[in-house]
C-alpha cells in the first residue's frame, strides 16, 4: 500500500487513545477547574461547558449528516440525468435518420403517383391486355407483379416509419419530463445542501478560537470512543482477508488522495465526496460501481464484516449516507465531510450499516 499501509499496532494506538481520551478524570477542564486569569470584561462572551460544546457538536454533526443525505440526492440526480441526456441525443438521431427515411419514401411514392398520372390513369394491367403482343404482355404482367409488390413493400416501409418516428417523438417527450423532474430534483438537494454546511459553519464560527479547538478535540475524542469499542468487540481477529489485485490499485488510487479537501458532488481530482472517492478508486482500478453510497449499498454484494478484506467498502448510518474503503487492520480511508480532508480513519468511528464488494 505504497507506505500507507495500517498496522496493528496503530489500532491499539488508536484504542489508547480512546481510553485516555474518555477516561474519567481526563476530560477537558471546565472553567470552573480552570487555574485563576484575569478577570474578565462585561463584553466578553461566557465560555462554554464542555457539556454545552459536547451539543454544538452533535448539532454540526447533524447538520453534515443531513448534508451528505441530501448530497447523495443530488450525485443521483447527476447520475440520472446524464444518463437521461445520452438517451434523449440517441433519440434525436434515430428522429433524424427516421425523417430523411420518411422524405426518400415520400419521394418515390410521389415518383410512383406522377408515373401513373402519366399512364392516362389507366391501370397498367389494361394497357398490358390490350397490347397485341403476347410476350410483352407476359414480360409485362410479371413486371406489374413485381411492381405491386414492390409498392405494397414501399407503403408498409412508410407507416412502420411514421410509427417508429411517433414513438420516438413519445418516449423523447418522457425522457425530457423525467431530465425536468431529476432537475428540479438536483436543485432542491443543491439548497438543502447549502442550507445545512451554512448552519453547520454558523453554529461552528460563533465559538472562538479555543473553543473550535477543543471542539476538534471533542470530535475526534467521540470517533475514538467508538473505535476502541469497535476493535474492543474482537471483530478484528476475525478479519484475515487479503486484497485483491483490484483491490489493491483501489487502495493505492484513494490513498493517494490524501490531504485533498471534500467537496459535495466532487469526483476529483482535486477533491472529493465520500462516494466519489470510492467510486473513483474502484474506477482506478478497473471496475465501474454505481455513484452513490446508497446506490452501492443497494447494487453491489454484501458481505459479512468477518469476511471483510481490504478493498471493500464500508457503509455508514442507517440511511446509507457515508461510504469508506477499507484498507485493513480496522481502517478505512475516506472523504469525511465539508471543512475537512481526505484522510484514515477508524472503521469502527461511525455507526456501520455493512460491508459491500465492488469485485468478486
Amino acid at each position: 500500500m505504497t507506505g500507507k499501509r495500517y498496522s496493528t499496532a496503530t489500532a491499539v494506538a488508536l484504542i489508547c487513545a480512546a481510553t485516555v481520551l474518555t477516561a474519567p478524570g481526563t476530560a477537558f477542564a471546565s472553567p470552573a477547574s480552570a487555574p485563576a486569569s484575569p478577570a474578565r470584561q462585561p463584553t466578553d462572551p461566557t465560555p462554554r461547558s464542555d457539556k454545552s460544546l459536547e451539543q454544538v457538536r452533535k448539532e454540526i454533526e447533524k447538520l453534515y449528516h443531513d448534508a451528505g443525505v441530501a448530497t447523495d440526492a443530488y450525485n443521483a440526480a447527476e447520475e440520472k440525468a446524464e444518463k437521461q441526456s445520452e438517451q434523449i441525443v440517441k433519440l434525436a438521431k434515430d428522429i433524424a435518420k427516421g425523417q430523411a427515411k420518411l422524405e426518400k419514401l415520400k419521394a418515390r411514392a410521389g415518383a410512383a403517383a406522377r408515373a401513373q398520372y402519366r399512364g392516362g390513369g389507366m391501370p397498367a394491367e389494361a394497357r398490358l391486355m390490350l397490347s397485341d403482343d403476347p410476350g410483352q404482355f407476359l414480360d409485362g404482367a410479371g413486371r406489374v407483379r413485381q411492381g405491386e409488390k414492390a409498392t405494397k413493400g414501399m407503403l408498409t416501409e412508410l407507416e412502420r416509419t411514421q410509427e417508429d418516428l411517433r414513438i420516438y417523438a413519445k418516449d423523447a417527450t418522457a425522457r425530457w419530463k423525467k431530465l425536468e423532474a431529476n432537475r428540479k430534483a438536483k436543485a432542491a438537494s443543491k439548497k438543502e445542501i447549502k442550507k445545512k454546511i451554512a448552519d453547520a459553519e454558523k453554529l461552528e464560527s460563533r465559538l472562538e478560537k479555543k473553543e473550535r479547538e477543543r471542539l476538534r478535540k471533542l470530535e475526534e475524542a467521540a470517533a475514538l470512543k467508538k473505535q476502541s469499542a469497535w476493535v474492543s468487540s474482537g471483530v478484528l481477529k476475525d478479519i484475515s482477508g487479503k486484497a485483491t489485485p483490484q483491490g489493491k490499485r483501489a487502495i493505492e488510487f484513494a490513498t493517494a488522495q490524501i490531504g485533498k479537501p471534500y467537496v459535495w458532488g466532487a469526483e476529483g481530482p482535486g477533491s472529493y465526496d465520500c462516494s466519489g472517492l470510492t467510486s473513483k478508486a474502484w474506477a482506478a482500478a478497473g471496475r465501474g460501481i454505481p455513484r452513490t453510497s446508497q446506490e452501492q449499498w443497494k447494487q453491489l454484494p454484501r458481505i459479512d464484516i468477518k469476511n471483510m478484506r481490504p478493498g471493500d467498502l464500508i457503509i455508514y448510518h442507517s440511511d446509507a449516507s457515508h461510504v469508506g474503503l477499507y484498507v485493513g487492520d480496522g481502517a478505512i480511508v475516506h472523504a469525511p465531510r465539508p471543512g475537512r480532508d481526505v484522510t484514515i480513519a477508524g472503521a469502527g468511528s461511525m455507526k456501520i450499516l455493512g460491508v459491500v464488494r465492488p469485485d468478486k
